[in-house]
């Protein structure tokens, strides 16, 4: 029901064709290619859900266990009824019937407390205030839900219900830690420590579920038993309910606007009842007002909620109500699915193959840390700024190749709100292994533009969302697991020394934020020295540092922006097309326009490199023409790898037209280290970011004479040089 963008249930969620590279090339100092299996993602290559499902389900009978969001399920549905006659059975992890959320209850004889999703049917702890009836899995995608619900297909439905009653009790978790035996029982128990580790509270075993893992075994149980002629459950107490998922609010029929399937059209979609429960408002957001009960902290919102109903719209499925205990009276465990949990993971018949010294024999848990001290001139010190777009990383390879009598490179910060999601950092630090520069600390951003909810996604939505977007650059187009394994990774091990509940075990690994990467650098300087910033993404983090850190202009000697596009008189396009109404913003400046606001109309020595020079240097053939003609090192060889992949994706399909568009990145990386030599014109120009909440118009940039201050332009360079100059670099050995 949302609309292409859009990102109506996703902010619920607490955020955050190529090749290989020959297995003998080397990186950085001497390092071996360490190969990681053939089996990744590949762009255009990666087959979709739907034609996994077509080409399973057509072969013969089959289970279906839905353990996420319904929008796949659904849409094959629909698309193929034909096949539904092989699936024999569904069974679905979500939903909440007569759930009561044993969670955010208050202690007996508390005299300040106020109960938060105590007894809702839901498990939204995002937004239990607005809606306490819905479900992550169902909320998600409810009219998705509604026709697997309805599909008419055998279903059995494991709601919260049913998980309420299987907390990871102390007890377990106990039992787990004696038992890890196989490589699944040590990986999934590290898994649960870590979240035991770092939850929020000492709550964790009351409020901390078997939820996927539980409905599997409900899923195999039912299964063996059917198959036996015993049709019972050895985990779970199951039994028939009149269940429907309500997709929109009372009252029904109400047209304000928000319901893409009734708003506006003469015909319903889908034939759907005028005042049904598809009818009403559909929620906009988990801080909806509409979903608002004045005087109350419990929402009235029901988008998601799996309701038990009377009405003819009912569908009559199988319910699992609560978790079997185990009857073992000398068994600490006090479930039955417990037992056969640990049993199973701890299978060694099963167990899986993985070793590491066999599949990864070149690899070694070791920091490699460049030697300067011979070096008697260290170039001026540089902090780079990216969003981790395919651009970033030439970029970030370039700088890292530039000598160190020129380019200092003392830290990277990561904008959680670009071109990547955060927990791509992990291909930043391999980068780093790459070159041998694992000394440079890399801090991660917010992931949140500045000024909006933490929970929300104003303008992170105007990123693609699959194809030539977030799926293609958190692997950088497939490519990430060419590179080698570093020993840093994103991780969310902490410490009481910074603000965590408790410490993990190895606290020393937690990934640093960018304002203490950026505190760090500043600490470490010599009196005389300034800080010169490269900014490639949202300016997120720039802002933060200038607005919480008093005496970071005083620091900083010179910020090089990359992004922006100044309306002009030739009424030259921005680059925004995922949102065709604002014509003249660029991605980096509308993904965070009040950022954007703040740093560009600062008193910062700033040089922008514009969208209109961007284009000047991003010519497929000419960067590919210059890495032909230059001697092949490790940098070299991938980078022309990626080009001529990006290349390649844009000539195939339309979803990457923009492919060149992370071309024009790297000037401003070239720009900062070659200077004068690439024969740069720039003009001195007072603009002004419209940042005002408008999505067709925020970002933009228009000059304002009327601005004291003002910022330097890049509006031209020699193009040969460019290229050569790019070329020449990533070429050299050194």
């Amino acid at each position: 029901m949302t609309t292409v963008g859009g990102c109506r249930y996703r902010q619920a969620i607490p955020l955050e064709g190529g090749g290989r590279l020959d297995k003998d090339t080397n990186f950085g100092i001497r390092r071996g290619f360490l190969p990681q299996g053939d089996r990744r993602y590949m762009p255009l290559q990666q087959p979709t859900a739907q034609q996994v499902m077509i080409d399973t389900i057509s072969a013969g009978p089959t289970t279906v266990i839905l353990t996420g969001s319904h929008t796949n399920f659904a849409i094959f549905l629909m698309t193929h009824p034909h096949l539904k006659t092989n699936v024999e059975h569904i069974y679905i992890m979500g939903g909440g019937v007569r759930s009561k959320n044993p969670t955010g209850c208050c202690p007996k004889n508390a005299t300040s407390c106020t109960p938060q999703q105590c007894g809702d049917h839901g498990n939204l702890f995002t937004s239990y205030s607005t809606n306490p009836n819905a479900e992550f899995n169902i909320f998600e995608d409810p009219f998705s839900a509604y026709q697997v619900f309805h599909s008419g297909i055998p279903i059995t439905l494991i709601p919260l219900d049913a998980t309420n009653t299987i907390p990871i009790n102390e007890e377990f978790f106990n039992e787990f830690q004696r038992h890890q035996s196989t490589y699944e029982a040590q990986y999934c128990f590290r898994a649960l420590k870590m979240a035991r580790d770092t939850w929020f509270n000492d709550q964790f075993y009351t409020s901390y579920f078997m939820w996927d893992s539980f409905t599997s075994g409900v899923a195999i149980s039912s299964m063996r038993n059917d198959k036996n002629g015993k049709f019972g459950n050895d985990f779970a107490q199951l039994e028939y309910m009149n269940v429907t998922v309500i997709t929109s609010n009372k009252p029904y029929a109400m047209h304000d606007g928000s319901n893409p399937l009734f708003d506006g059209r003469t015909t319903h979609k889908f034939g759907l009842q005028k005042s049904g429960v598809h009818s009403g408002h559909v929620q906009t957001g988990i801080t909806d007002s509409f979903c608002l009960v004045k005087g109350s902290n419990k929402g009235r919102c029901e988008d998601g909620y799996t309701k038990e109903v009377s009405s003819p719209e009912a569908a009559y499925i199988r319910v699992a109500t609560k978790a079997k205990p185990n009857m073992d009276k000398y068994s600490p465990l006090n479930r039955k699915f417990f037992k056969s949990f640990l049993e199973a993971l701890n299978l060694h018949e099963n167990s899986g193959r993985f070793n590491i010294k066999a599949q990864f024999p070149f690899n070694r848990e070791a920091l490699y840390n460049p030697d300067f001290i011979k070096k008697q001139k260290v170039g001026r010190p540089v902090i780079i700024d990216m969003d981790m777009s395919p651009g970033d990383f030439v970029s970030l390879i370039y700088l890292l190749k530039a000598p160190i009598e020129v380019i200092d490179l003392k830290g990277i910060l990561i904008s959680g709100n670009g071109w990547s999601h955060v927990a791509s950092i992990d291909i930043v630090y391999d980068i780093l292994h790459m070159m041998g520069r694992d000394d440079i600390p890399v801090g991660r951003g917010n992931t949140t533009a500045l000024g909006t909810p933490t929970l929300g996604c104003n303008y992170a939505s105007i990123i693609p969302q699959g194809s030539g977007g977030f799926i293609d650059s958190d692997t950088l187009y497939g490519l990430a697991r060419s590179l080698p394994r570093s020993p840093r990774r994103y991780t969310a091990e902490n410490s009481v020394k910074h603000g965590a509940p408790r410490s993990t075990d190895y606290p020393e690994l937690r990934q640093p934020l960018a304002f203490e990467v950026w505190q760090s650098i500043k600490e470490k300087l010599d009196q005389s020295e300034k800080i010169t910033i490269l900014t490639s993404g949202p300016l997120t983090n720039l802002a933060n540092i200038v607005l919480s850190d008093r005496n970071a202009s005083s620091v900083i000697e010179e910020a090089f922006v990359v992004g922006g596009h100044i309306r002009d008189e030739n009424d030259s396009k921005g680059n925004v097309f995922t949102v065709p109404s604002n014509r003249y913003a660029e991605f980096n400046m509308l993904l965070d326009p009040l950022a954007a606001k703040t740093i560009l109309e600062s008193s910062l020595d700033i040089t922008l490199i514009p969208l209109v020079s961007q284009r000047k240097a991003a010519s497929f053939q000419s960067i590919l023409k210059a890495l032909k003609h230059v001697d092949h090192t490790p940098e070299s060889s991938f980078v022309h790898h990626l080009m001529l992949l990006l290349h390649d994706l844009q000539q195939k399909h339309q979803l990457y037209n923009h492919m060149d568009m992370f071309l024009g990145e790297v000037l401003g990386a070239v720009y900062l280290v070659e200077g004068l030599n690439i024969k740069p014109s720039l003009q001195t120009k007072s603009i002004s970011i419209v940042a005002n909440s408008t999505i067709s118009t925020d970002g933009q940039i228009v000059v304002n004479k009327e601005n004291t201050n003002s910022v330097k332009v890049l509006v031209d360079f020699s193009r040969v040089e460019y290229y050569n100059r790019v070329a020449n670099s990533l070429g050299k050995m050194e």
